[in-house]
């Protein structure tokens, strides 16, 4: 829990902690960062918090770590803040992306080492989501009845391999029922 930050976040500070998240999180597991960097490192939301905006970013059209971060960026300091978190996100991984695009293009083809580095990223952000759906389970998953769900998802999807949509389709109805049981209880 190093450099915990109090009160408000300047725009300069939302900038450079998301340009750390997006350089980090180069190739994938950025929700996993952007947990870090705003809940474990600077404090700027608690879990509750995070786990709403987060749910709240799947939701709504778009890239699901972009909308965080412009939900966050909204939380702490209005419109700016959601630029500031944006630009910080994008700037620097899109200009990287940009120049390996062309050195890529100019090398007709490519070279072996740039295949090998692509799957050692996606491999990876792989395993940084894997221990993000870890973490957040063990740490928030505390009923039968929700754990259940989240297990036969995870199965549906991961194991018996049926679309996504398919499965949604049926686990959200019965979690919403769950929940709703819940509150009543």
């Amino acid at each position: 829990m190093a450099n915990r930050e109090i009160g408000k976040p300047s725009l300069a500070a939302l900038f450079v902690g998301f340009a750390r998240i997006g350089m980090m999180s180069f190739g994938g597991g950025l929700a996993a960062w952007t947990r870090r960097e705003v809940v474990q490192q600077r404090g700027w939301m608690d879990e509750q918090q995070f786990l709403s905006g987060y749910a709240l970013s799947q939701l709504v059209p778009g890239a699901t770590n972009v909308n965080l971060a412009v939900f966050i960026g909204t939380q702490m300091r209005g419109v700016p803040g959601a630029l500031a978190c944006f630009l910080g996100l994008t700037a620097l991984p899109v200009a990287i992306v940009t120049i390996a695009g062309t050195l890529y293009l100019h090398s007709h083809g490519g070279s072996p080492w740039f295949s090998i580095a692509l799957s050692g990223m996606g491999a990876i952000a792989l395993g940084m989501n894997l221990g993000l759906g870890v973490r957040l389970s063990v740490d928030n998953i505390r009923r039968l009845g929700p754990a259940s769900v989240t297990a036969g998802i995870a199965l549906g999807i991961g194991v018996a391999g049926f679309p996504l949509p398919d499965v949604l389709a049926i686990a959200m109805p019965i979690s919403l029922a769950i929940a709703w049981w819940g509150r009543r209880t």
